[in-house]
């Protein structure tokens, strides 16, 4: 098996896309959109030299717009194969990728008109709404542990990666010619503990792993430390009547934030005050979770959801329109608007930094990955002073980074994950994190494990089985 790491690989961390190649078969293993600036905006087309039209199906480990927002392109390629996905991924990636579309299309009318007035070209689409729903029909759904034929001696076996509704772990395996090769690939990894959805699940074999990197260099804040200073923050804000901005994933960190904002409102340790979730997708991507309570832990089951819902969080109001989002401008605070997209590199959040980053009174919440080069990565980095719509705005706002909130695994959780198919002496390849990252993890798994991990670039190949 030929493996070419055709994203997240190298100095880039998003994008993730890799091709899987054997004698007989090619499928790939996610195909998602490159984030955070220009240079990645230039990486966002279909990679040269893979042949789409005999490539024979698409495996998705999660519906994180940085691993399924390419998809769409496939269709323009003449790709006729499968997209699996586990059913919760199916339906969240339906959600993610029609609202890529729409953002896509919104954005791309204001920058041509000012190409427009510049006397430039107008720039194309990368795709249309028609795109995506002529992939979503390619879909088709992966149980859990159970073993499904993907290609022509290519069998695929999905674990729980505990890292958002639907994620997984892949185990491939090429059966064939007296020998075996299994492929591990770890997908975004979820913490452990984290609330409301499972831990992730190890596989205990394989001749190759591709593990994930994004934290490989330290551990989160415990979630408790976390939640307690999330608690502190809102408290002051709640007190002085500023706003707290919350640039949130729509899909997991929402449902996660009205989860501790549920209990802490349940204990009477905040007020309830006015909670706005400003983002469509969010308000659908909820209506999907409650669609699967089949993954759900035990411990979010027995907190009684509909309670949480009609009473604990009865002060959230919802924005669908544009111009409910637009009338959050006139409000005084205290309150919170929760909106995306989560690197503040698109959607309602912009406008609401850029209302409020000014104003000293406000607090700006990150929860979760901000990648290199992102608006949300400048406002964690200290700047004092950054361009919204092509506005210069003035940072005044306090800024708070709550890392233990992240729906990444730590180096800690990588570790214990990896450990459990260590004893099989698989090659190790860290992928998905920066070097920053990918050194130091490298370095405690040949000090625990004995194993010398590989750091591949973009483009470049592993070969497997030989």
């Amino acid at each position: 098996m030929r493996i070419t790491f055709l994203g997240a690989s190298g100095s880039e961390v998003t994008g993730s896309n890799y091709l899987v190649q054997t004698a007989t078969s090619s499928v790939m293993v996610d195909f998602g959109l490159f984030q955070g600036g220009s240079r990645a905006d230039k990486l966002n087309v279909l990679p040269k030299g893979v042949d789409f039209k005999n490539l024979k199906a698409v495996l998705l480990t999660h519906a994180h717009l940085d691993h399924c927002g390419r998809l769409p392109l496939l269709v323009q390629t003449g790709f006729r194969g499968r997209v699996y996905a586990t059913p919760g991924t199916k339906d969240i990636a339906a959600l993610i990728l029609r609202d890529s579309a729409k953002i896509q299309a919104s954005d791309l009318e204001r920058i041509n008109r000012k190409r427009q007035r510049a006397g430039q070209q107008p720039k194309p689409v990368l795709y249309t709404i028609e795109d995506v729903e002529k992939v979503l029909n390619q879909f088709e759904p992966l149980p859990y542990h159970q073993e499904v034929k993907v290609a022509e001696g290519l069998f695929l076996t999905v674990a729980e990666a505990g890292h958002m509704l639907g994620s997984a772990s892949f185990s491939l395996q090429q059966r064939g010619a007296g020998r075996n090769t299994t492929v591990v690939f770890s997908g975004d990894l979820g913490p452990r503990g984290a609330p409301i959805l499972r831990d992730a699940e190890p596989f205990t074999k394989a001749d190759l792993v591709l593990l994930e990197s994004t934290y490989g260099d330290r551990d989160h804040r415990s979630l408790d430390d976390t939640v307690r200073e999330f608690t502190d923050i809102i408290a002051k804000v709640v007190a002085r009547r500023g706003k707290l901005l919350v640039p949130a994933f729509a899909v997991g960190r929402v449902q996660q934030l009205l989860y501790h904002l549920a209990l802490m409102f349940r204990s009477g340790r905040v007020p309830k005050f006015p909670i706005y979730i400003d983002s469509p997708m969010a308000i659908e991507a909820t209506a999907i979770y409650r669609r699967h309570p089949e993954l759900f832990d035990a411990e979010y089951q027995a907190l009684n959801p509909r309670r949480m819902t009609e009473e604990d969080l009865a002060t959230v109001k919802t924005c669908v329109t544009a111009d409910q989002s637009k009338a959050l401008n006139e409000l005084t605070g205290p309150c919170m608007i929760m909106a995306g997209a989560g690197m503040c590199n698109a959607g309602r959040i912009l406008h609401h930094l850029k209302q409020n980053l000014w104003k000293p009174e406000t607090a700006v919440l990150i929860v979760g990955y901000q990648a290199p080069g992102s608006l949300g990565r400048m406002l964690v980095d200290g700047a004092k002073q950054v361009k919204i719509f092509g506005e210069p705005i003035s940072v005044k706002a306090s800024v708070h980074t709550l890392g233990g909130f992240s729906a990444h695994a730590g180096q800690t959780d990588l570790l214990h994950w990896l450990g459990q198919v260590a004893p099989s002496r698989p090659q190790v390849a860290l992928i998905h994190g920066e070097d920053r990252a990918r050194k130091p993890l490298a370095e405690k798994i040949q000090q625990q494990f004995g194993i010398t991990c590989t750091l591949p670039n973009l483009n470049q190949s592993l070969v497997v089985g030989e």
